[in-house]
């Protein structure tokens, strides 16, 4: 083995009726998108008519819908990862979600509770950011915050009402 990956290893590939099956079996279990059917049936060596073909039946069958796996995926990366909303659009771009289908799944994010999100992550980031100054620490907060996929703005005036709230006296600054 190298890396991982067997040497003199035979590809699988498999005929459209299997690649067919194969990505009910997965679509039944989660939601997938187009692209990622794209990409595994590419894997298998599924030729390219062919999976255009499978991927109609997909989406006929209702198996495969990028409107439901983009709602889905941004109900999953606000609840379970904490991401902001430019991080989750970035994200489904990269899966060649269109860009409308992405604003209306985006649409259902409540400002408010993004907003309370946004705190509370900043809130348990800066337990464990050591900052010499308020200014530093704010610094790391934005950049943090930012990294998350949240708009400047936002994270900008979180971290200073965070910063504002910090006691000088707890362990943040040394």
């Amino acid at each position: 083995m190298l890396y991982g990956k067997k040497i003199n290893a035979v590809p699988r590939t498999k005929t459209p009726e299997q690649a067919l099956a194969a990505l009910m079996r997965l679509c039944a279990r989660a939601e997938r998108s187009e692209e990622d059917a794209r990409r595994l049936m590419t894997r298998w060596g599924v030729a390219p008519a062919d999976r255009e073909r499978v991927l109609e039946r997909l989406r006929r069958d209702r198996f495969i819908d990028d409107a439901r796996y983009a709602e889905a995926f941004v109900r999953e990366k606000i609840n379970l990862s904490g991401w902001g909303a430019r991080k989750i659009a970035d994200a489904l771009h990269r899966k060649r979600i269109a860009r409308e289908t992405i604003e209306r799944a985006l649409a259902a994010l409540d400002a408010g509770t993004a907003r309370e999100r946004l705190a509370d992550l900043l809130r348990r980031k800066v337990r464990t950011t050591r900052a010499a100054t308020p200014y530093e620490l704010k610094n790391k907060l934005i950049r943090y915050g930012l990294a998350q996929g949240y708009d400047y703005e936002a994270v900008r005036d979180a971290a200073d009402a965070l910063i504002a709230t910090t006691d000088d006296s707890c362990d943040t600054f040394f």
